[in-house]
């Protein structure tokens, strides 16, 4: 088991950080993306629902 590990670190050192950035993407997309849809023209049958206080007023 270690002697698979280690090959697989020899091989591949950068996997690390491209997993570390691939989820802090991703993390942030769906962060702005949540900011973005809160922000746009409510949906059919949200329009008298009030914004969640942790998303910001982004001024048009």
């Amino acid at each position: 088991m270690t002697l698979l590990l280690e090959t697989v670190v020899e091989k591949a050192p950068y996997a690390f950080s491209l997993t570390t950035i691939g989820i802090v993407g991703f993390i942030a997309a769906v962060t702005i993306g949540s900011i973005a849809w809160y922000n746009s023209k409510r949906p059919v049958g949200w329009e008298d629902k009030e914004r969640p206080d942790i998303v910001p007023d982004v001024k048009k």
